[in-house]
């Protein structure tokens, strides 16, 4: 029955977990966003029909009736009330009783009919109760200098809104409404700004307070930000920790001094001890990562790289063969 397969577009079975479901989307919709394509057009409606395959599946009742009445599911308490004024009373013994009636693909369409082009002389109007809108998750990648200071991103959202040329009934005099071809609802793409708190990890979920669908008389649904984090080219990430490599000269390792950090909010100066051996950790307090929603940070482990010296002059090595005369092995 169904015009678009909402399983199809996902990628999953029919018989797949709400899990699966959301581990089917979470992966398509950062495989085809909009702010992850700018270039490519084509990919906003792909975006969009991930979110509606979405909408409806990852909603238990929703899916319910997505697969008992495929493209009309949004009729299914339409077709339930035909059903049931249809359905025939048979009469035993004086007493009387009423049985269940199935109906065939072919009486869907006819009731499809009544429903929406008025015959019969019936009239069928489309109750939507109030009920709160769906929040919405989307994808946002962040650089671990945005994670670590904080930062600011404009994304493009899909939501759904009652079309207000029917008043969300999806029906007007009796007729499928032109504008939102009967489902009640308009899509629209909406850009929003929206804050990244310092300390967000991989997997953080940021939740953006009613931006999410707007609700049918109930309160809209929240946005949550799914968090990912670039990988840093010199720095890694351990929780709140942060490890580095620091490059210190030969010299300076044997005699002691001072090398520059180059650490997420600028150069850290940092005393290097006589006689440092190569792969030694320091550790700097308080120099890690923002705990998230904590004032807290966490520490930076830096480890001394010791640095041979190369292309020596004759003088050089002269000072290194008078050294091996002095400490031979």
């Amino acid at each position: 029955m169904a015009k678009k397969d909402y399983y199809e577009i996902l990628g999953i079975k029919r018989d797949a977990s709400e899990k699966e479901i959301k581990q089917a989307y979470r992966r398509l919709a950062r495989k085809y966003h909009p702010d992850v394509n700018p270039a490519d057009k084509s990919t906003e409606g792909k975006f969009k029909e991930i979110n509606e395959a979405y909408e409806v599946l990852s909603d238990k009742e929703s899916r319910k009736k997505y697969d008992k009445y495929g493209d009309k599911w949004q009729y299914a308490d339409q077709f339930e009330q035909a059903r049931y004024q249809q359905a025939p009373s048979w009469g035993f013994g004086g007493s009387s009783g009423q049985t269940s009636y199935e109906f065939s693909e072919g009486d869907l369409g006819s009731i499809f009919d009544e429903l929406f082009r008025g015959k019969h002389s019936r009239t069928y109007t489309r109750r939507t109760q109030p009920r709160r809108g769906r929040d919405i998750e989307t994808p946002v990648e962040v650089t671990l200098e945005e994670a670590y200071n904080g930062t600011k991103r404009t994304i493009s959202l899909q939501t759904e809104e009652p079309c207000s040329a029917c008043g969300g009934t999806g029906t007007i005099q009796n007729v499928p409404c032109a504008t939102c071809r009967g489902s009640g609802t308009t899509t629209r793409i909406k850009r929003i700004e929206v804050t990244i708190p310092v300390g967000v990890d991989n997997g953080s979920r940021v939740r953006i307070a009613g931006k999410g669908q707007p609700g049918y008389g109930g309160a809209n649904g929240d946005l949550y930000l799914i968090i990912s984090v670039k990988p840093h080219q010199a720095i890694e990430r351990r929780g709140n920790d942060l490890y580095m490599d620091v490059e210190v000269p030969l010299t300076v390792a044997m005699l002691g001094g001072e090398v520059q950090v180059p650490t997420l909010k600028g150069k850290l100066a940092l005393k290097i001890p006589p006689e440092t051996q190569n792969s030694r950790v320091f550790r700097l307090k308080g120099q890690g990562m923002p705990k998230l929603g904590d004032s807290k940070r966490g520490d930076m482990m830096a480890k001394a790289r010791v640095i041979l010296p190369e292309k020596l002059n004759m003088q050089e090595k002269e000072l290194f063969q008078k050294l091996s005369e002095l400490r031979p092995v």
